[in-house]
């Protein structure tokens, strides 16, 4: 009997969340199309410009199916925010090849625009933030966040789609960054492996005021750092050196970086090493 009653709840609960939110598999879909449509160098390209007009068409029905099941919050009709969303696409796509030229520039494996666009975690993540963002700025819930979690599982980088981030966004290998919902991040910023630009704890009714830095123009941040709280600011022109912790702001062309001592110990080692890995 217990049995029974756990099941018609069950049924009662997944017939409300069908109801009332896109599914994962939709929004991958969505943002794999779309982003095959503004780079297709992964498969055939086609130069029909009819053909590409039926794909963009076909992108926005794609939209607003999924933003149907929201509907009852959203503040406008799905269809406006559909048609909105991808007045912004031009701007959005132009921001992209930003990225990608910063990426070319300054990273002297690259050898083509290509190779960044198909094989770089750090463009990819950059390319799923942007393309989340506007959703989450017209106040789409959950879509933009199933967009950057799909990002987040294939490259290891972890951006909220609410963060502002400039023009000429650069990632560099990118594993284990994060970049907090409040994150203010300016232009031609680069951002190495395992840097956390996150929040210092805070209580649950103050998760609307700003909780993460702001990283001001043209700052460097290394591998390894971490830089915490709403009121830190980084000031433009810096280099945040590797393995830095930080929870206060600097000012701009500050050089900050952590020193630490190495001691290598030769000859006969009379205490035990019980190192625990």
């Amino acid at each position: 009997m217990e049995s029974q009653d756990f099941l018609k709840r069950l049924y009662t609960f997944n017939q409300q969340m069908s109801r009332n939110y896109p599914t994962k598999l939709m929004a991958q879909k969505f943002l794999t199309d779309l982003s095959n449509l503004l780079f297709p160098v992964c498969k055939e390209v086609t130069i029909n410009p009819g053909k590409i007009e039926v794909a963009w068409e076909h992108l926005k029905l794609s939209l607003k199916e999924l933003l149907l099941p929201v509907q009852p919050v959203l503040k406008k009709e799905a269809e406006e925010i559909a048609d909105e969303y991808f007045e912004k696409i031009p701007f959005i796509y132009e921001q992209l090849l930003l990225d990608a030229k910063s990426i070319e520039e300054f990273d002297p494996a690259v050898y083509s625009l290509e190779e960044i666009i198909l094989a770089y975690p750090g463009f990819q993540a950059i390319m799923t933030y942007r393309l989340a963002h506007p959703l989450y700025a017209l106040s789409v819930p959950i879509l933009p966040r199933l967009m950057s979690e799909y990002a987040h599982t294939n490259t290891g980088i972890d951006i909220h789609p609410g963060a502002k981030i400039g023009k000429s966004f650069f990632i560099d290998h990118g594993t284990g960054v994060v970049i907090g919902e409040t994150s203010d991040i300016g232009n031609n910023v680069k951002i190495y492996q395992g840097v956390t630009i996150g929040a210092l704890n805070v209580k649950k009714n103050e998760a609307k005021t700003k909780r993460h830095p702001t990283i001001e123009d043209n700052v460097i941040i290394y591998s390894g750092s971490t830089i915490l709280g709403g009121k830190t600011v980084i000031g433009h022109n810096s280099v945040i050196g590797g393995n830095v912790w930080l929870t206060k702001s600097v000012d701009p062309y500050s050089v900050v970086y952590n020193v630490s001592e190495i001691k290598v110990r030769n000859g006969n080692i009379n205490e035990p090493i019980n190192f625990v890995i």
